[in-house]
C-alpha cells in the first residue's frame, strides 16, 4: 500500500545547524497494517509522516502508494489519498465553521467541487449516523461552530473527518499528546474502531510506549533518523516495556534518553 525506498532528509544543509532528519530509510506498510511508530525526540517520527503526506520533499528516495510513484506529488494533490490527525486538536478543523461543514469538506476532499447547495439531506443523514457512532453527542450538533467543542471532541470529529472517505491511509501524529489521559484513552479507542471497521493501512506516531505496544499489529522504533526496530505479529503482542527498552538499547547501542516516553 505505502512503500518508502531510501529516503533521505536534512534538514539546514550545508551549514553547521545541518540535522539529518532521515537517513536512507526503507519500508512497506502492507494494506490494512496498524503501524505505530515510536522514538525519541528528533528520531524522524513525524518527519516521516510529512514526507509520506508530501509536506517535505526526500534529497533522495522515492514515496509509492499502490506502485505509483508520488514522491514529486504536492501535499494537496496527495489528498485524496491520505487522512491524517495532528497532534494539535485546533488543526485538523474549521474553528469558525459548522460540524457538518467541516464534514462536508473533508467529504469533498480530492475531488472536483462545484456551485450546487453545500450539504445535501442524504449526505446530513450519514454525517448524523457517523457521528452518531462516536458516543458523544455530536451527532446532534452538526449546526454547532467548531470552535465551541472541547479538544477530545475535535479530535474525535478530525478522526471521522480524516477516515470520512475511506483514504489509502491514515496517518495519525501523537493525535492524544494535547489531551487529558481518560480523554485521550476514548480517542485511541476510537481509533481502533474505525481503523477495524474500515480496515485502513495506518501509521500512529506516539510518545507513549504502552500505546505503541498495545495498538496496532507493528511497532516500528526510530533513533537519529533511522529505522531500528520492526516488530510485528506475536513477538509485538509479547512485548513490555522493559523489552522494548532493552532492544532500543542493544539496537542502537545507547540508552533510551526521552522523559516524555519514559515518564508516559
Amino acid at each position: 500500500m505505502i512503500e518508502l525506498k531510501n529516503i533521505s532528509l536534512s534538514f539546514n544543509r550545508g551549514s553547521v545547524n545541518q540535522k539529518d532528519a532521515l537517513k536512507n530509510v526503507s519500508v512497506f506498510f502492507k494494506p490494512g497494517d496498524f503501524t505505530t511508530v515510536i522514538g525519541g525526540n528528533g528520531a524522524g517520527k513525524s518527519t516521516l509522516l510529512n514526507v509520506i503526506a508530501g509536506v517535505y520533499p526526500p534529497d533522495a528516495g522515492d514515496v509509492f502508494i499502490d506502485g505509483q510513484n508520488i514522491t514529486r506529488w504536492t501535499d494537496f494533490k496527495r489528498a485524496g489519498y491520505l487522512g491524517r490527525v495532528f497532534q494539535d486538536p485546533m488543526k485538523g478543523t474549521a474553528a469558525n465553521m459548522m460540524i457538518e461543514e467541516n464534514l462536508a469538506m473533508a467529504y469533498r476532499r480530492g475531488k472536483k467541487r462545484g456551485l450546487k447547495w453545500g450539504v445535501s439531506k442524504s449526505e446530513r443523514e450519514m454525517y448524523y449516523d457517523r457521528l452518531k457512532h462516536l458516543g458523544l453527542g455530536l451527532e446532534e450538533r452538526l449546526k454547532t461552530k467548531v470552535g465551541l467543542l472541547s479538544g477530545g471532541q475535535r479530535q474525535a470529529l478530525t478522526l471521522v473527518m480524516a477516515s470520512l472517505v475511506e483514504p489509502k491511509a491514515l496517518l495519525l501524529d501523537e493525535h492524544t499528546a494535547a489531551l487529558d489521559p481518560k480523554t485521550a484513552m476514548r480517542v485511541l479507542e476510537l481509533t481502533e474502531e474505525i481503523v477495524g471497521e474500515y480496515r485502513m493501512t495506518t501509521i500512529m506516531v506516539t510518545h507513549n510506549m504502552k500505546d505503541a505496544i498495545h495498538y496496532g499489529n507493528r511497532l516500528l522504533m526510530m533513533h537519529e533518523g533511522g529505522l531500528i526496530l520492526d516488530i510485528s505479529g506475536q513477538d509485538k503482542q509479547n512485548l513490555q516495556v522493559s523489552d522494548l527498552l532493552h532492544l532500543f538499547e542493544r539496537a542502537a547501542g545507547d540508552e533510551f534518553a526521552d522523559d516524555r516516553s519514559l515518564l508516559n
